[in-house]
């Protein structure tokens, strides 16, 4: 780890791989520029990537045993790796908004479901000290907070870790990528 900039940590990684093709999803069709990296190597950067802070910066060098005749790999590897990392953080921040959106609507559906419960419960409750309607009152108005039990999920602990991960997507997208011949 080096320092870069105002104490941004700098991270770096070193990828062996026999060719360009074994970074790259074979059931892809597309040209390497916008491809889906591997599987096996997207878990592997991304895993390596999440144990450090948000604000760091990843520097990636890829050591390339056969180097491609067509000349140095580096820019379209580079492209390649900001692609798919880019797009990622778009398809993620996607899956955010999505989720605020259910977050939002369960919230409104909780909030009308919970006051009917409790004005249910209110009445049942002006009905007298009998004991079922004891249970009957305290029934609905359980009922009425666990309903709000899933808004309060996704805007307490479901988010943050979509906005987390969306963080790291833009940091990989913005990696610097280093191509070395050799192993």
């Amino acid at each position: 780890m080096s320092q870069s900039g105002p104490n941004i940590p700098v991270h770096r990684l070193a990828l062996r791989v026999r060719e360009i093709a074994q970074l790259f999803n074979s059931m892809d069709p597309t040209p390497f520029l916008n491809k889906d990296l591997d599987p096996g190597a997207n878990t592997f950067i991304e895993t390596w990537a999440s144990v450090y802070p948000s604000r760091s910066h990843f520097h990636i060098t890829i050591h390339l045993e056969q180097w491609p005749e067509d000349g140095d790999p580096t820019s379209m590897l580079t492209e390649a790796v900001h692609n798919h990392f880019s797009y990622k953080a778009v398809q993620t921040r996607k899956s955010l908004k999505h989720l605020l959106l259910q977050g939002r609507i369960s919230f409104a559906i909780g909030i009308v479901f919970v006051s009917l419960c409790l004005l249910g419960a209110n009445a049942i409750g002006r009905l007298g000290d009998f004991e079922g309607f004891y249970i009957a009152r305290e029934s609905l108005t359980i009922v009425g907070w666990v309903a709000m039990w899933r808004p309060m999920q996704i805007f307490l602990y479901d988010w943050w870790p979509l906005q987390k991960q969306i963080r790291l997507y833009l940091n990989l997208g913005h990696a610097h990528i280093q191509v070395v011949q050799g192993k």
